[in-house]
């Protein structure tokens, strides 16, 4: 049975799940809407970082539904920002994490978590390019 009576809607959400489910798994969150936030954070503070043609890169390979999300709120003027120090880059993770409600997230936990997703879900070759442009203190928050 459709959940929603399109075929590449279904596609999206199914896949949408199995990313935050791996998310939840790698955080030990039972929460889906902290993975969520996870995920969002990770991928806004990932795409503010690259430049314009490799965040587009990286977008077409995600979900349409993580693509929604990644380029929600976007603006590419002054992009990329030059956070080359892995504390800058946890701050603008930590900033997007930020809610009323509820403990927040470790930022460096949940960019290791979005980025593990990444590595499995995406590309190598196109992996291999986004580490390629981030500075080593940053690639390190990466899986082996």
């Amino acid at each position: 049975m459709s959940a929603t009576g399109l075929e590449v809607f279904d596609t999206t959400l199914h896949k949408t799940h199995a990313w935050l489910k791996a998310i939840m798994e790698a955080l030990g969150l039972e929460d889906r809407h902290r993975a969520y936030m996870a995920l969002r954070a990770v991928l806004h503070a990932l795409r503010d970082r690259l430049p314009v043609e490799e965040v587009a890169q990286l977008g077409a390979e995600l979900p349409m539904l993580v693509r929604g999300l990644y380029y929600e709120g976007w603006d590419p003027t002054g992009k990329p920002l030059k956070e080359r120090h892995k504390e800058e880059f946890l701050a603008h993770v930590a900033r997007e994490l930020r809610t009323p409600s509820g403990p927040a997230l470790d930022p460096e936990a949940a960019a290791r978590a979005v980025f593990q997703v990444l590595a499995q879900k995406v590309s190598e070759g196109e992996i291999r390019d986004v580490q390629n442009l981030l500075p080593k203190e940053l690639r390190e928050l990466w899986p082996r």
